[in-house]
């Protein structure tokens, strides 16, 4: 296999000079990526089990707001409302609600869009470290306002705060990005894969179980909202001990403005998707090696915009065409997030590098009877079905992009390397619920 200056993007190498095969060198534990990569895995994980613990209650929480006459969400709801007449959609209260849900979810990914690029840009100034304590701090006081709110007012602006917070899974890409070894990044991609995966499989559960044992008076959200706040205090205390700095000084950018210069070119939408902000400088790609970025990135887009819209309106089509309950649907979520967790940990994080493309290829193929299995799905089984095969490719397609994405850029470019990555993400993201949810 040739460097990137002939590579295509079935078959690329990972940085320029190198093979894309295994070569010998210092073991993970020589070099120290293998404790990088697990204090990662462990603190995505901790963050995981947090974030996730929502997702079942989403429909049972904006139920809760509508029958009680919240002034505000009745307000939105109007707008909502004419939204809908507008653009075609039954005027019909559960398919308002899906819409309701696909915008709230498409407000946290643009938030996400616009802070992700300039958490990079600042970490690729300040070090991974320090921005990712701050952004886990703006995680705490999000999940300290849903604990609190008892107003959607409120709980709107906890969902605000979260999405501008949200960068640090963006950083734990660049920490792993920073890793010399290619065979460490496309390793450390995997194990955020499977991070992704546990969190999406036990955090589900436990917050639809939490909201079983509701006591009498309580709102049925607040057990939830105090252990996610929990996770991310732990979490805050084990990066702060434990996370090493994987940015020195001598590779960082030479001035916060350079970054943040960097940053304002993914908060363009055409900028993004030409990877603008790395053409800056000495370190500029060659022109294949940003044709490639090019390539992957849109890939990376058009999966996520299918996958974030099919996630995201998921539990409200099983619960409106099931009758699911919360704890239905956690029990869907455990079963999505421990077919990724075994194909992640038994085969991505072993595709050799040099092999990711071929293994993206086969399974964004697996999509298309996915999704049809799951939009035509009358009945359960056939559901499950259509879910197999949807864990099966989200398994493999995002952790191998990344593993690819990571080897371009260099030491000063891989936050904004990644954050292009994770701003294409946060866009699909935004886009992705809304239209499915006006299509449903």
């Amino acid at each position: 296999m040739g460097s990137p200056r002939s590579a295509t993007p079935d078959n690329m190498a990972i940085r320029t000079g190198e093979s894309s095969c295994p070569t010998k060198g210092k073991s993970e534990a020589e070099d120290g990526s293998g404790w990088v990569i697990t204090i990662v895995f462990l603190a995505l994980l901790i963050d995981l089990l947090g974030f996730t613990l929502i997702l079942p209650l989403l429909p049972s929480i904006l139920e809760y707001y509508s029958k009680n006459d919240d002034g505000f969400y009745l307000s939105l709801q109007h707008g909502v409302d004419w939204f809908a007449a507008v653009i075609g959609v039954p005027l019909e209260r559960k398919y308002n609600t899906v819409l309701f849900g696909g915008l709230i979810g498409s407000i946290f990914s643009i938030l996400q869009f616009f802070f992700s690029p300039l958490t990079g840009a600042a970490s690729d100034c300040l070090g991974r470290r320090p921005i990712m304590l701050l952004t886990v701090v703006g995680l705490i006081a999000s999940y300290a306002l849903w604990a609190i709110s008892r107003s959607f007012g409120i709980f709107l602006l906890s969902r605000v705060l979260g999405g501008i917070s949200k960068g640090n899974v963006s950083l734990s890409t660049a920490i792993i990005a920073d890793l010399h070894s290619p065979k460490a990044r496309s390793k450390g991609m995997a194990m955020i894969g499977v991070a992704f995966s546990l969190g999406f499989t036990v955090g589900p559960m436990i917050g639809a179980y939490l909201a079983m044992e509701t006591g009498k008076g309580e709102v049925f959200y607040l057990r939830s909202a105090l252990l996610a706040l929990m996770f991310a205090v732990a979490d805050l205390i084990f990066i702060f001990f434990l996370l090493p700095e994987t940015l020195p000084k001598e590779k960082r950018v030479s001035s916060m403005m350079c970054g943040f210069q960097a940053g304002i070119d993914l908060l363009s939408p055409l900028a993004l998707f030409q990877f603008s902000a790395v053409t800056r400088g000495k370190d500029s790609p060659s022109r294949e090696n940003l044709q490639n970025l090019k390539v992957l990135g849109l890939v990376y887009f058009l999966y996520l915009f299918l996958f974030s819209g099919l996630e995201y309106t998921l539990s409200f089509l099983t619960h409106q065409r099931f009758q699911f309950s919360s704890m239905q649907q956690g029990k869907m979520f455990f079963f999505i997030g421990m077919t990724m967790a075994v194909i992640q940990g038994g085969y991505t994080r072993r595709i050799r590098p040099g092999c990711e493309i071929k293994a993206v290829k086969r399974a964004i193929m697996l999509l298309i009877p996915a999704f049809l299995l799951i939009g035509w799905a009358g009945n359960v089984t056939v559901l499950s079905t259509g879910l197999l095969l949807y864990s099966f490719a989200a398994a493999i397609v995002v952790p191998c992009l990344s593993a690819v994405v990571s080897g371009y850029g260099s030491a000063s470019q891989k936050g904004t390397v990644m954050g292009i990555l994770r701003s294409l993400g946060a866009l699909a993201r935004a886009l992705g619920p809304i239209l499915s949810a006006a299509g449903n």
